[in-house]
Protein backbone atom coordinates (compact mmCIF):
# COMPACT_ATOMS: atom_id res chain seq x y z
CA UNK A 1 0.00 0.00 0.00
CA UNK A 2 2.89 2.45 0.69
CA UNK A 3 3.87 2.35 -3.01
CA UNK A 4 0.39 3.11 -4.37
CA UNK A 5 -0.14 5.93 -6.83
CA UNK A 6 -2.85 7.32 -4.53
CA UNK A 7 -0.44 7.69 -1.61
CA UNK A 8 2.19 9.29 -3.84
CA UNK A 9 -0.39 11.81 -5.07
CA UNK A 10 -1.57 12.43 -1.51
CA UNK A 11 1.98 13.17 -0.41
CA UNK A 12 2.29 15.63 -3.30
CA UNK A 13 -1.06 17.17 -2.37
CA UNK A 14 0.33 18.00 1.07
CA UNK A 15 2.84 20.26 -0.68
CA UNK A 16 0.04 21.83 -2.72
CA UNK A 17 -2.03 22.51 0.40
CA UNK A 18 0.93 24.10 2.21
CA UNK A 19 1.64 26.19 -0.91
CA UNK A 20 -2.02 27.30 -0.97
CA UNK A 21 -1.69 28.26 2.69
CA UNK A 22 1.40 30.33 1.96
CA UNK A 23 -0.28 31.93 -1.06
CA UNK A 24 -3.30 32.94 1.01
CA UNK A 25 -0.97 34.34 3.66
CA UNK A 26 0.74 36.46 0.99
CA UNK A 27 -2.68 37.61 -0.26
CA UNK A 28 -3.82 38.47 3.27
CA UNK A 29 -0.67 40.47 3.97
CA UNK A 30 -1.12 42.42 0.72
CA UNK A 31 -4.76 43.14 1.61
CA UNK A 32 -3.72 44.16 5.13
CA UNK A 33 -1.20 46.57 3.63
CA UNK A 34 -4.01 47.99 1.46
CA UNK A 35 -6.07 48.66 4.63
CA UNK A 36 -8.76 46.12 3.78
CA UNK A 37 -9.18 44.38 7.16
CA UNK A 38 -12.23 42.25 6.33
CA UNK A 39 -10.69 40.81 3.17
CA UNK A 40 -7.36 40.35 4.94
CA UNK A 41 -9.04 38.48 7.82
CA UNK A 42 -10.91 36.28 5.33
CA UNK A 43 -7.68 35.27 3.60
CA UNK A 44 -5.77 34.79 6.86
CA UNK A 45 -8.54 32.34 7.81
CA UNK A 46 -8.26 30.68 4.37
CA UNK A 47 -4.51 30.26 4.94
CA UNK A 48 -5.16 28.42 8.20
CA UNK A 49 -7.83 26.29 6.53
CA UNK A 50 -5.39 25.20 3.81
CA UNK A 51 -2.77 24.41 6.47
CA UNK A 52 -5.36 22.29 8.26
CA UNK A 53 -6.13 20.47 5.00
CA UNK A 54 -2.44 19.59 4.66
CA UNK A 55 -2.30 18.40 8.25
CA UNK A 56 -5.46 16.30 7.78
CA UNK A 57 -3.65 14.54 4.96
CA UNK A 58 -0.63 14.10 7.22
CA UNK A 59 -2.90 12.57 9.88
CA UNK A 60 -4.38 10.19 7.30
CA UNK A 61 -0.89 9.02 6.34
CA UNK A 62 0.04 8.58 10.00
CA UNK A 63 -3.17 6.66 10.67
CA UNK A 64 -2.59 4.40 7.67
CA UNK A 65 0.97 3.66 8.82
CA UNK A 66 2.45 5.38 5.77
CA UNK A 67 5.66 7.35 5.60
CA UNK A 68 5.26 11.11 6.05
CA UNK A 69 7.70 13.80 4.98
CA UNK A 70 6.80 17.46 5.29
CA UNK A 71 7.65 19.14 1.98
CA UNK A 72 8.65 22.68 1.15
CA UNK A 73 6.27 24.87 -0.80
CA UNK A 74 6.22 26.25 -4.30
CA UNK A 75 6.82 29.97 -4.87
CA UNK A 76 3.95 32.34 -4.15
CA UNK A 77 2.85 35.64 -5.68
CA UNK A 78 3.27 38.63 -3.39
CA UNK A 79 2.52 41.60 -5.65
CA UNK A 80 -0.89 42.46 -7.02
CA UNK A 81 -2.30 45.40 -8.91
CA UNK A 82 -5.86 45.18 -7.60
CA UNK A 83 -8.28 43.31 -5.38
CA UNK A 84 -9.70 41.73 -8.53
CA UNK A 85 -6.25 40.30 -9.35
CA UNK A 86 -6.09 38.84 -5.83
CA UNK A 87 -9.46 37.12 -6.10
CA UNK A 88 -8.78 35.90 -9.64
CA UNK A 89 -5.61 34.24 -8.36
CA UNK A 90 -7.53 32.68 -5.46
CA UNK A 91 -10.23 31.33 -7.79
CA UNK A 92 -7.62 29.92 -10.18
CA UNK A 93 -5.88 28.26 -7.22
CA UNK A 94 -9.13 26.70 -5.95
CA UNK A 95 -9.96 25.36 -9.41
CA UNK A 96 -6.50 23.78 -9.68
CA UNK A 97 -6.87 22.20 -6.24
CA UNK A 98 -10.28 20.86 -7.26
CA UNK A 99 -8.67 19.10 -10.22
CA UNK A 100 -6.00 17.63 -7.93
CA UNK A 101 -8.54 16.41 -5.36
CA UNK A 102 -10.68 14.89 -8.12
CA UNK A 103 -7.62 13.06 -9.47
CA UNK A 104 -6.86 11.77 -5.97
CA UNK A 105 -10.40 10.42 -5.52
CA UNK A 106 -10.36 8.87 -9.00
CA UNK A 107 -6.96 7.25 -8.38
CA UNK A 108 -8.09 5.79 -5.06
CA UNK A 109 -11.17 4.34 -6.76
CA UNK A 110 -9.16 2.98 -9.70
CA UNK A 111 -6.73 1.30 -7.30
CA UNK A 112 -9.53 -0.19 -5.20
CA UNK A 113 -8.41 1.89 -2.19
CA UNK A 114 -11.84 2.34 -0.62
CA UNK A 115 -10.45 3.94 2.53
CA UNK A 116 -8.55 6.50 0.47
CA UNK A 117 -11.61 7.14 -1.67
CA UNK A 118 -13.76 7.66 1.42
CA UNK A 119 -11.15 10.04 2.89
CA UNK A 120 -11.23 12.18 -0.26
CA UNK A 121 -15.03 12.60 -0.19
CA UNK A 122 -14.90 15.41 2.38
CA UNK A 123 -12.28 17.25 0.31
CA UNK A 124 -14.46 16.97 -2.82
CA UNK A 125 -17.36 18.58 -0.93
CA UNK A 126 -15.03 21.26 0.43
CA UNK A 127 -13.76 22.17 -3.03
CA UNK A 128 -17.28 22.73 -4.35
CA UNK A 129 -17.77 25.22 -1.51
CA UNK A 130 -14.37 26.90 -2.05
CA UNK A 131 -14.80 27.40 -5.81
CA UNK A 132 -18.35 28.70 -5.30
CA UNK A 133 -17.23 31.12 -2.59
CA UNK A 134 -14.34 32.52 -4.64
CA UNK A 135 -16.54 32.79 -7.76
CA UNK A 136 -19.11 34.77 -5.79
CA UNK A 137 -16.41 36.97 -4.28
CA UNK A 138 -15.01 37.70 -7.75
CA UNK A 139 -18.49 38.69 -8.97
CA UNK A 140 -18.93 41.02 -5.98
CA UNK A 141 -15.49 42.55 -6.53
CA UNK A 142 -16.31 43.24 -10.18
CA UNK A 143 -19.70 44.74 -9.31
CA UNK A 144 -18.20 46.93 -6.59
CA UNK A 145 -15.79 48.54 -9.03
CA UNK A 146 -13.70 51.14 -7.22
CA UNK A 147 -15.83 51.09 -4.06
CA UNK A 148 -13.82 48.75 -1.86
CA UNK A 149 -16.14 49.44 1.09
CA UNK A 150 -18.83 47.38 -0.68
CA UNK A 151 -16.44 44.45 -0.84
CA UNK A 152 -15.44 44.84 2.81
CA UNK A 153 -19.12 44.97 3.80
CA UNK A 154 -19.93 41.85 1.76
CA UNK A 155 -17.05 39.88 3.27
CA UNK A 156 -18.03 40.92 6.79
CA UNK A 157 -21.67 40.07 6.22
CA UNK A 158 -21.50 36.97 4.03
CA UNK A 159 -18.13 35.25 4.30
CA UNK A 160 -17.56 35.17 8.04
CA UNK A 161 -16.70 31.63 9.14
CA UNK A 162 -19.11 30.25 11.71
CA UNK A 163 -17.17 27.35 13.14
CA UNK A 164 -15.62 24.07 12.17
CA UNK A 165 -17.32 21.47 10.02
CA UNK A 166 -17.90 18.53 12.39
CA UNK A 167 -17.46 16.08 9.48
CA UNK A 168 -13.95 17.42 8.71
CA UNK A 169 -11.19 14.84 9.01
CA UNK A 170 -8.87 15.03 12.04
CA UNK A 171 -5.82 17.29 11.82
CA UNK A 172 -2.36 16.14 12.93
CA UNK A 173 -1.37 18.25 15.93
CA UNK A 174 -4.87 19.74 16.20
CA UNK A 175 -6.85 22.23 14.19
CA UNK A 176 -5.54 25.78 14.12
Amino acid sequence: MSDSKFLALLRDQIRSEFTASQQYTAVAVWLDDEDLPQLAAHFYAQALEERNHAMSMVQYLLDSDSRVQIPGTDAVVNDFSSVEDVVQLALKQEKAVTEQITALARTARDEGDYLGEQFMQWFLKEQVEEVSSMSTLLTVVRRAGDNLFHIEDFVSRELSKTGTDPSAPPVAGGRV
